[in-house]
């Protein structure tokens, strides 16, 4: 048995594909399927089920895949545990973000990462939280940055900041001259929403509940509309569409300044109002394996997401 044998299963059952399997880890098909092969007849189990239409994991071989990922991360701790000895931030770090926080926390939290562990440079991906938990499960991350809640999966987290809620609606709605609004006042609005899959879907849903049943079908004169990302559902509000939330982090600079204040990226078509009273928020966390070794390069980040503006959000240490 090997590490490159367990590498080659692990990737076999994430991709339910020998062909796929073998081009993400370099190899020819052949050779995998040799390997793979070879690994069922030394343990005398079979590991997949193979047929024309997909490759499927039996109940044992899925838990030698998860013991086989147990080893290939603690094998590639002990080359963390030696580049520690040199620098504890030296390699890249895997990181993923959800769609609703990282076209507006990474601009910022790249050039903070940049300027204080340029040794450590980072692999980014966006992906739905579902699918970014089970990343961090396999090993392919090795942190993520979510809105709670979220499933317990047994990881380590750590609170990053508050971020509350704001309003935008059209330029030209009545609601655009007020200084505020109230979750009343957009209740009788038409609410424009995340697609399925999105937590921050969820996140509106929890502040105008009612807008849940308007989801699956439009009937009636009030109803939601779905967009597939928060820059898409701005663009529906410019159009008049409707109204939503979004959060403070993805308001323009300056367009929560006044009535007249410009609102950049949206051509001015989007008021951004904040909501009157205490507004709804969502805490953005830190996730990491509890056995990921390497403690500072976590720290740094968190360090480094400290030192991002993050205007109206507060900060949680």
């Amino acid at each position: 048995m090997t590490l490159t044998e367990l590498k080659y299963i692990v990737a076999v059952a994430r991709e339910r594909h020998f062909g796929r399997a073998a081009e993400a880890c370099f190899v020819s098909q052949p050779t995998l399927s040799v390997a793979v092969k070879k690994l069922e007849e030394e343990l005398e189990v079979k590991i997949f089920e193979r047929s024309a239409a997909e490759v499927t994991v039996t109940p044992l071989g899925q838990e030698i895949v998860r013991q086989a990922q147990v080893v290939l991360e603690q094998a590639a701790a002990i080359k963390e545990i030696a580049k520690r000895g040199k620098d504890p931030l030296a390699g890249p770090l895997r990181l993923g973000l959800i769609y609703t926080i990282a076209p507006y926390l990474l601009p910022d939290l790249v050039k903070q990462v940049i300027e204080r562990a340029r040794q450590m440079p980072l692999i980014l991906q966006e992906n739905f939280t579902v699918k970014l938990l089970e990343q961090l499960r396999l090993g392919e991350i090795d942190a993520a940055i979510l809105a709670e809640p979220f499933p317990d999966t047994n990881l380590a987290v750590a609170p990053l900041y508050d971020e509350p809620f704001v309003a935008a609606v059209p330029r030209d709605h009545p609601l655009a001259a007020r200084d505020s609004v109230t979750v009343d006042d957009l209740k009788r609005e038409t609410m424009l929403l995340l697609g399925n899959g999105h937590c921050f879907r969820d996140h509106v849903l929890q502040v105008c509940p009612e807008f849940a049943r308007f989801s699956d079908h439009s009937e009636g004169i009030q109803k939601s509309f779905e967009g597939s990302s928060l820059e898409t559902i701005k663009h529906m509000v410019a159009a008049g569409m409707g109204v939503t939330l979004v959060p403070r982090l993805s308001v323009p600079k300056g367009a929560l300044e006044g009535a007249g204040a410009p609102a950049e990226g949206d051509a001015g078509y989007v008021r951004y109002l904040p909501l009157a009273g205490e507004p709804p928020t969502r805490r953005v966390v830190l996730a990491w394996r509890r056995s990921f070794t390497r403690y500072e390069a976590i720290a740094a980040l968190r360090n480094a997401v400290y030192a991002c503006e993050l205007p109206g959000c507060r900060r949680l240490t």
